[in-house]
């Protein structure tokens, strides 16, 4: 792909196509736990790294009626 297509969102357009806050994005990306790209001192995301983070946060829902169990001090 060429310069010429490379598309980078905001920290804000992320966290809107995510729906997630952009806090949370900025401090896991500060923790360089999710995939990333800065711009000089820029927060960057390119669509390849919203479907990593998504594939790296997906989970399964619990089953129906299934409780989880609360730790016990």
């Amino acid at each position: 792909m060429g310069e010429e297509g490379l598309v980078l969102l905001t920290a804000e357009q992320a966290a809107a196509r995510l729906q997630l806050r952009p806090s949370w994005l900025r401090r896991k990306a500060a923790a360089r736990v999710i995939p990333c790209r800065y711009v000089g001192k820029h927060l960057r995301f390119t669509p390849e790294d919203l479907a990593a983070i998504a594939a790296q946060y997906a989970h399964t829902p619990a089953e129906p009626g299934l409780q989880l169990r609360r730790r016990v001090p």
